[in-house]
């Protein structure tokens, strides 16, 4: 699938056409949706991880700690937050994409939803340049958004296991470098990463100042990656299949073809009884 426009739009651009949007906030943590009562853009609507983006299994070792829902189910949840198949969407949070931002561009152009948008600089840089913000909860009609199948690639474990032993396949593993090296793991069972998957943490797709490097730059350094691999051989993974949307978002940004997600990630990996590369061992 071919988008007409940038995967991510700029804050000077979104002032230009905030009338014509629909927002949604896809902010994080314990208080997220008590912070977008709060204050939140103006218009937007709350988008939540765990109840919107994600079917939260009893056992993590079983699709990950946040594998998808069905694509019923998020239809249910767009026809909810009043969403038409023809609207124009600009989705923010307020850590840069390490949230779940991505997470939710990542599935609406999987359901083939092409006017979809990623804000650079998200929540805070938009406050600071003028956007008009409210508090509560914004009113809005809700509709009736057609299910459809999930469009872009998505690989399973066994799938994940073939590849990382064949020389044709790249898994490439987008968490900070501790975590990949077992220094450290704040949120699963066992530190470590995946054996063979190469590191390129997902932060290497923002510059100095938080924003999305340029699509040329981008370019360059993921060709530099992946070589003259097929995108349907290469499959990105992180933790739980949330923030490794963010490394897809970047590619579609740098006119890439977007490659496979492997939800599960390695909160599932690291339940299952598969090779591991810990400290101990690497």
């Amino acid at each position: 699938m071919s988008v007409a426009f940038s995967s991510i739009i700029n804050v000077e651009e979104l002032l230009k056409i905030q009338d014509s949007i629909i927002l949604i906030d896809a902010r994080a943590g314990a208080n997220a949706f008590e912070n977008y009562q709060k204050e939140h853009l103006k218009g937007a609507r709350f988008v939540d991880l765990n109840h919107d983006l994600a079917s939260i299994p009893e056992n993590p070792a079983n699709g990950g700690r946040h594998p998808l829902p069905s694509p019923e189910e998020f239809a249910k949840t767009l026809s909810a937050l009043g969403i038409s198949p023809t609207d124009f969407i600009v989705v923010y949070d307020d850590k840069n994409g390490s949230n779940f931002f991505a997470r939710f561009w990542w599935m609406m152009r999987a359901i083939g939803h092409e006017q979809i948008q990623v804000l650079n600089g998200g929540y805070q840089a938009t406050i600071q340049a003028g956007f008009p913000t409210n508090s509560g909860i914004e009113t809005f009609d809700q509709t009736t958004y057609p299910s459809q199948e999930w469009k872009l690639l998505l690989a399973d474990i066994d799938e994940v296991e073939k590849a990382r032993k064949n020389d044709q396949n790249i898994v490439i593993d987008v968490r900070d470098k501790n975590r990949y090296d077992g220094l450290t793991e704040p949120l699963d069972l066992i530190a470590g990463h995946i054996p063979g998957a190469i590191n390129v943490p997902l932060t290497e797709n923002l510059d100095e100042n938080g924003l999305f490097k340029s699509a040329n730059e981008l370019g360059a350094k993921y060709k530099a990656v992946i070589g003259d691999k097929k995108s349907e051989n290469v499959i990105v993974h992180c933790g739980s299949g949330v923030t490794a949307c963010h490394t897809l978002l970047a590619m579609d940004y740098a006119g890439l073809p977007i490659p496979k997600l492997y939800v599960g990630s390695w909160s599932e990996w690291s339940r299952n009884d598969r090779e591991m590369a810990t400290q101990k061992t690497e």
